[in-house]
């Protein structure tokens, strides 16, 4: 658990098609405004029926988009908190299992899609760049096992893409 995070954070409880679980803790201490996007979205029932629409294998995998295209997103864009757009308290790094909001080349368009770390992430690239504000704290196998699925190579050369669709049946906030 990183430095500071209590033991009282918010969690939410991912089910997935299939039968995978996974429990994510929520870091407001490091991303308040992303947590309570998240959470209000989660408690909308806004990820129920959506997909993991890109999955790469030991890097991360992409949910939370309505289009399912990497296009999509909730309505409403969040702004950006982390380092390099002037929000020094997020010192979370990429690292497995941390949960981060994905965005467009606008550092204040994260709306509702985000990405697991299915790996550490190989040099800054994402560290400062991207609102990470969680973690997977049970069943990382679950996770882990997105890479299992068959996939194939997305627009931009990714062998990313599922052929048959990885949905999230339910997230719920556990109180």
């Amino acid at each position: 658990m990183p430095a500071g995070c209590k033991k009282n954070n918010p969690s939410v409880r991912v089910e997935m098609d299939g039968g995978w679980v996974f429990v994510l803790e929520l870091y407001p201490e490091y991303a308040p405004e992303t947590v309570k996007n998240f959470i209000g979205l989660v408690e909308n029932n806004f990820y129920d029926g959506l997909t993991f629409h890109r999955i790469v294998d030991g890097f991360m995998a992409q949910g939370g988009d309505p289009l399912g295209t990497g296009t999509g997103g909730s309505g409403t864009q969040i702004k950006g908190e982390f380092s390099e757009n002037g929000f020094r308290k997020n010192t979370l790094k990429h690292t497995a299992g941390v949960i981060s909001m994905a965005r467009s080349a606008d550092p204040d368009s994260a709306s509702s899609q985000f990405f697991i770390m299915l790996g550490d992430a190989q040099g800054p690239y994402l560290d400062g760049k991207y609102a990470a504000f969680g973690r997977v704290v049970e069943g990382f196998d679950a996770v882990k096992d997105l890479e299992k699925v068959e996939r194939v190579y997305n627009q931009g050369g990714e062998l990313a893409s599922p052929v048959t669709p990885v949905i999230i049946t339910r997230m719920t906030v556990l109180k």
